[in-house]
């Protein structure tokens, strides 16, 4: 199985969001949520909307070996002054969620397929709806869901996708979470593999990261 496709509840992130603080774009009584509201995890329910895998199309490497190689040093240079913690430290919170050995993720259709070094795994995936998670800071995510449909069976039974997004977008990076249940899966917070698009540089996922 893929990152022994165990519970390494690979990809999102939730966590990220869940340190972040802002507040809300107007009065609580109206609520007024905008972009960046949401992005932190300021959002009204009905603002949540159901997403297709057309969101998450393309080919997708995974930032973990740029952490290692220091291609990511100065975005964890860049938090430790405006942070909490130092350099180091940050490198070792990103260490635990970055890391997996599914270095690859191509999604097209309804199918992925996940690439482990040589090894592959390919399913199709539909939708099984989408979960809220509340995080202590009061700051909310939202997990969409897909199970398996038909394919390998090293491929996860289901797959979570994590973006700062509550409606249907095309992104330019996720979180990942898989596994083979559901609330198993859901319940992973600390682990949050991420993924940016196959062609860019580590330098450039690295001013990507620094841009937001």
């Amino acid at each position: 199985m893929i990152q022994t496709f165990s519970r390494l509840a690979a990809v999102a992130v939730l966590a990220i969001a869940a340190q972040a603080h802002v507040a809300h774009s107007g009065s609580d009584k109206t609520h007024n949520h905008g972009t960046d509201d949401i992005y932190r995890g300021y959002f009204d329910d009905a603002q949540i909307k159901e997403r297709t895998l057309a969101d998450w199309q393309g080919d997708w490497q995974s930032v973990y070996p740029h952490l290692r190689d220091g291609a990511l040093d100065p975005v964890m240079a860049h938090k430790a002054e405006h942070g909490d913690k130092t350099a180091e430290q940050y490198r070792a919170y990103y260490e635990t969620g970055y890391q997996t050995d599914v270095d690859r993720i191509v999604i097209q259709g309804d199918s992925v397929t996940f690439d482990r070094g040589d090894a592959q795994a390919q399913a199709t995936y539909a939708s099984d709806g989408y979960e809220i998670l509340t995080y202590k800071k009061g700051n909310r995510g939202v997990r969409y869901i897909y199970r398996k449909a038909a394919g390998d069976a090293e491929a996860p039974q289901y797959i979570q996708f994590s973006d700062h997004h509550i409606a249907p977008e095309s992104v330019g990076h996720y979180h990942l979470y898989w596994g083979e249940d559901r609330a198993e899966v859901l319940a992973e917070l600390t682990n949050w593999p991420t993924y940016f698009p196959s062609g860019m540089t580590g330098e450039e996922i690295a001013a990507d990261m620094l841009a937001h």
